[in-house]
């Protein structure tokens, strides 16, 4: 089946794009092109901030009391949810992730997201009023931001997207999302499930678009806000224009992650947590523990495992619900990804895969990867490869493994693998990080999820990220 899409979602009108550029849809899992949408230009740009402007300013939106707008997001999720199957496909079928783990992720806990934020914003707008050393009191007060930019990748669309446009909804801002030319079908049934849910018209515009364009949306005089989601290359760019604006902005950016395997540790339970740890979503996740640091008088063990770990795994088309690793998300990452695998086999011992899988002749599959007897200073270890290659790397004692685990210029996730859950968390204490599991690893939609050093700045999640869309002032009373 051919898919086209003919329009851009602005203003809850599908709108005929500027210009004839479009973007062709590629089926990762076999390489086939299966259809094509618009490429948004500058012009496109405009009509869609113009219409989040409007909105902003004339709509009632960002007055309107929280519990309205908690109304609206409501309806949201349901939509949402009941195109839950059909997202999950939408984006299996363009990124390579096997298709049980976008059915869990972006189709039903990307619903959960939006739920979130509409619970939370039933409980903002409460009075905020603080003592005052030199007069009567102080009034805090909240209003919305303004328009947001929300520039979203390609590894997880739907998620990431809504990680932006909930708590921007919750706060009372507008929203431009710029969805990756790599995941585009995704971001029309989101506009659907907004046209459904009544959600005012301006608040939710989508217009894919490339770098260059992505770049004007955030330069753009009529943005007040950007929340990028990324690689830290890209997020650099995006902070040097943010911070010449002074213009707020959130970057949530690569990893190199860490998984400290403890002296004690319970090796089968490891291996169990490592697709969610360490390679979920075929390797394709920024916060993934891709160096793994193991005791030495264990290391041997630890190795053999992982190797037998991934020579097990089932490697195969996104849409096959018995597939566990599924394609990169394109030929060029695919390419990416081997060019790393080409400098692991010079810098390390290469102990299960290494090559393209066997079975298949299609898409763009690489096998799943251990490297052996790594060194941390190597390029393996110390540049993000963003595909399913794990380096394991020894340590002689618990100082040692913690100084390996924070000498990365990343800071986002990581984990520490114990019996002693309450010795691993104070190990936890000590990685440089913005986020570590104990025993496994799963971001939690009541905490704040984020990087530190060159992994970004702010967070998402948690009633923190909706601070990041809102103004605050200090009302003064003096008598």
């Amino acid at each position: 089946m051919t898919i086209s899409k003919d329009a851009f979602f602005i203003g809850n009108q599908w709108v005929s794009p500027a210009s004839d550029r479009r973007f062709t849809l590629v089926n990762a899992s076999t390489g086939e092109e299966f259809g094509s949408v618009p490429e948004a230009v500058e012009a496109d740009v405009d009509a869609a901030v113009a219409a989040a402007r409007k909105a902003f300013e004339t709509s009632g939106w960002a007055d309107a009391a929280p519990a309205d707008r908690a109304e609206v997001m409501q309806r949201f999720v349901a939509a949402i949810a009941a195109r839950g199957d059909e997202i999950a496909r939408s984006v299996s079928a363009q990124n390579g992730m096997p298709i049980g783990l976008s059915s869990l992720l972006e189709g039903q806990f990307a619903a959960g997201v939006v739920q979130y934020y509409a619970q939370l914003a039933e409980g903002l707008g409460a009075p905020d009023v603080r003592p005052s050393q030199m007069g009567k009191e102080t009034l805090v007060e909240r209003s919305a931001l303004g328009v947001v930019a929300a520039i979203v990748p390609w590894n997880f669309p739907v998620t990431l997207a809504l990680n932006k446009i909930a708590p921007a909804m919750a706060a009372g801002c507008t929203v431009v999302i710029k969805p990756s030319p790599g995941t585009i079908l995704d971001s029309y049934l989101l506009a659907e499930a907004a046209l459904e849910a009544g959600v005012p018209a301006g608040v939710l515009n989508w217009v894919a678009a490339d770098r260059d364009v992505g770049a004007y949306l955030v330069g753009h005089p009529g943005i007040d806000k950007v929340a990028f989601t990324g690689s830290t290359g890209a997020g650099r760019s995006i902070a040097r224009t943010c911070g010449e604006l002074l213009r707020p902005v959130t970057l949530e950016l690569g990893g190199k992650s860490a998984a400290i395997l403890l002296d004690d540790v319970d090796i089968g339970a490891f291996l169990q947590g490592v697709p969610m740890a360490s390679m979920l979503n075929n390797g394709q996740a920024c916060y993934n523990a891709t160096r793994v640091l193991a005791p030495r008088r264990r290391y041997d063990e630890v190795v053999g495992a992982l190797a037998e770990f991934a020579n097990g795994l089932v490697v195969g088309d996104a849409l096959d619900p018995g597939t566990q690793v599924g394609p990169m998300a394109s030929a060029a990452h695919r390419d990416k990804v081997e060019s790393y695998i080409a400098i692991g086999k010079q810098e390390a011992r290469l102990v299960a895969g290494g090559g393209r899988p066997q079975s298949t002749n299609q898409g763009w599959f690489v096998e799943p990867t251990i490297f052996a007897g790594v060194d941390n200073a190597a390029r393996i270890a110390q540049e993000e490869i963003f595909g399913p290659v794990l380096a394991v790397i020894p340590y002689d004692g618990e100082e040692e493994a913690i100084r390996i685990a924070n000498d990365s210029a990343f800071g986002l996730g990581g984990s520490v693998w114990s019996a002693d859950g309450e010795h691993a968390t104070q190990v936890a204490r000590k990685v440089a990080s913005g986020t570590v599991g104990v025993n496994g690893y799963m971001p939690s939609l009541g905490a704040p999820f984020g990087g530190i050093k060159a992994s970004g700045i702010g967070r998402e999640f948690g009633p923190e990220s909706i601070s990041a869309y809102q103004n605050t002032k200090s009302i003064y009373v003096m008598a």
